[in-house]
């Protein structure tokens, strides 16, 4: 891995994989716990409907997902705040217009398209100067606004009842997450691509929720484990040659399920601890104390 650091694009990869770790690591949590993962599929699906406006008026698609994507977030936060419809409906057809939209503009502009599929399925390797730049920005404005609707947040996440009884705005908070749903899917866009963004925004929250409690630990966490995914993915795709965003996702799927085959032997290593402190079972030490004396 020393030697592959040499390139600059192996040093742009890695910089790019901190920065979206972070993000993913904040907002992550919030989508785990609102459980809100299918509204955040929705959007980064529907945010190719911006890349494909960015290709038909000659524009830079970044510049295309970041405004079709809050539009897309604000529209599905309505639907699901306000709407006596299915929502899971609305969203997904809200979901498949976007996509459809994408792909019309993308056949109206014409000419060829070198790096639409990193769009779809993530170029890390290709990350710019400039895009690092762009995913600083937005890095700055998401933690910026988790900081200062942080309580907020954390109210309308786990008892929207009583947000709303102490005079939070609820319904513009949760606007102000969509956002930041949106702001995290267009980062992620150039890291894993558009259809598996929702894979790296969620994994590491949910492997984090299964061991931190604590909300603020709980971002911490999910940051640090996106970044260990990142880096582990990128080394594995350089060395295997295999697709940079298709591997960090696949070392994220498989760190998720040990996490969940491990989960029961650590109950099980907790309760003897437990029974052990209100001495319903004697420790380790006294079961190696009771052996000698028997011998």
């Amino acid at each position: 891995m020393i030697e592959a650091l040499q390139f600059d694009f192996m040093r742009n990869a890695l910089v790019a994989g901190v920065l979206v770790s972070i993000a993913c690591g904040i907002i992550g949590t919030f989508v785990a716990i609102n459980r809100i993962v299918f509204i955040s599929g929705g959007i980064a699906h529907a945010a190719y409907g911006g890349i494909g406006l960015g290709y038909f008026f000659r524009f830079n698609p970044v510049l295309g997902a970041v405004i079709f994507s809050l539009a897309a977030a604000l529209g599905m936060g309505i639907v699901q705040r306000y709407t006596r419809q299915r929502a899971d409906t609305i969203i997904g057809v809200m979901w498949a217009i976007g996509m459809a939209i994408g792909i019309i503009l993308v056949d109206l502009a014409g000419g060829y398209k070198a790096d639409l599929m990193s769009y779809l399925f993530g170029s890390i390797l290709a990350v710019s100067s400039r895009d690092l730049l762009i995913m600083l920005l937005l890095d700055a404005i998401i933690v910026g606004l988790a900081v200062l609707f942080y309580k907020e947040l954390l109210a309308i996440s786990f008892d929207e009842t009583f947000a709303t009884v102490a005079n939070v705005p609820v319904d513009a908070i949760y606007l102000t997450l969509m956002c930041t749903i949106a702001l995290t899917v267009v980062m992620m866009m150039r890291v894993v691509g558009l259809i598996m963004t929702i894979a790296l925004l969620t994994m590491p929250a949910a492997i984090s929720g299964l061991f931190v409690k604590d909300m603020k630990k709980m971002m911490g966490f999910a940051s640090i484990l996106g970044m260990v995914f990142t880096t582990v993915g990128l080394w594995l795709s350089y060395f295997l040659n295999l697709t940079s965003g298709a591997t960090i996702i696949l070392v994220a799927g498989a760190a998720y399920l040990l996490s969940v085959a491990i989960q029961p032997l650590l109950r099980r290593a907790r309760a003897d601890r437990a029974e052990e402190a209100i001495g319903l079972k004697p420790s380790s030490l006294q079961r190696k104390a009771d052996k000698r004396s028997r011998l």
